[in-house]
């Protein structure tokens, strides 16, 4: 019998529960950096992400679908732990909990499943808590090495935050450096953030082993980077006193963990070399759109969302010719 499934379709030994399994490897050098800062509140906000995830998808499977429960295949495993790196690692419970439900239960099952969702599960339960509770999702901690997770009890704005905020109110960028982490203590992750983004140094290597097994590919990652870097360092020149260096841009906020593991998805990017370069600028124009002349500080989710929903259009734009189909030639349907 002849079984069809929804993309993604890869022609190899690959299977969805070896890809997601070897994206949960890949993330544990930030889980282990998450942990190592915010302490066992960072423990708390994985555990109830990642159950809750898995339990709204059983739950949806076996008595609202009525079809195959799929939990042990892995995507709603690496959703819940996604979803944890989006948010602060000081958020209630009960909020996390309501973010598993959007993300599993509207992002994701409301679709069909896994393969059918166009949008990225975790970024629309992020958008959703800012939306709806923006206290309590901007309230960052600030990374630091305290025991038992004391540090959660230091708030602060992010550095992304800090500079929108000191700008706003007219002081230099020069004053406003001087309190700025350090590019090492932003590349190890000592800095405020949600707990997936404060490390670039940890993402990184998650991203290496991504591209070394095959699970992703270097478009998407380098394109939403190159963009970001190219169009911040371009402002930077024109007037450093207003706009912030293109390191800084790099190494802070959600850029890493988004282009590196948000904007990968396979599910819900472009098929094609050249749609996943589109897709990549577009994101990091976005992006830096956002950060600069928005309202947020921080704008890669946003992106990743607007790009995810032309994603058929990308796809429709670069779609390879037909096999046997001479240039120029269009076969009769």
């Amino acid at each position: 019998m002849l079984t069809i499934s929804g993309s993604p379709h890869i022609h190899g030994d690959n299977s969805t529960k070896k890809i997601m399994y070897g994206v949960v490897v890949a993330l544990m050098p930030a889980v282990l950096v998450s942990v190592y800062f915010f302490g066992l509140n960072a423990v708390r906000v994985l555990l109830l992400s990642v159950i809750f995830s898995l339990f709204f998808e059983w739950i949806i499977q076996k008595y609202l679908i009525k079809g195959p429960v799929t939990i042990t295949d892995g995507s709603a495993l690496v959703t819940g732990i996604l979803l944890a790196f989006n948010v602060p690692s000081n958020l209630p419970s009960w909020m996390v909990i309501v973010g598993a439900l959007v993300a599993i239960g509207i992002a994701k099952m409301s679709f069909g499943g896994l393969g059918k969702n166009i949008f990225n599960p975790a970024l629309v339960a992020r958008v959703f808590l800012l939306v709806s509770f923006p206290v309590q999702m901007t309230s960052w901690p600030k990374a630091a090495v305290l025991p038992m997770g004391l540090a959660d009890v230091i708030t602060g704005p992010t550095p992304l935050g800090f500079i929108k905020e000191g700008l706003g109110a007219g002081k230099s960028m020069a004053e406003l450096t001087q309190h700025l982490p350090s590019y090492m203590q932003a590349l190890v992750g000592q800095m405020g953030g949600s707990m997936g983004e404060v490390s670039a140094l940890a993402l990184i290597l998650g991203g290496l082993y991504m591209l070394r097994k095959k699970i992703i590919t270097w478009e998407i990652p380098v394109s939403v980077l190159l963009t970001v870097f190219v169009f911040s360092g371009i402002l930077w020149w024109i007037n450093p006193g207003k706009f912030t260096d293109p390191v800084f841009n790099l190494l802070t906020g959600g850029l890493m963990l988004g282009a590196i593991f948000m904007a990968t998805d396979m599910v819900t990017s472009p098929m094609t070399r050249g749609g996943k370069l589109i897709f990549g600028f577009g994101i990091g124009l976005i992006t830096m759109l956002i950060r600069v002349w928005g309202a947020y500080p921080e704008g890669v989710s946003f992106a990743i969302l607007l790009m995810n929903s032309v994603v058929p259009l990308i796809d429709r734009g670069f779609k390879p010719r037909r096999f046997g189909a001479r240039p120029g030639v269009e076969l009769i349907k």
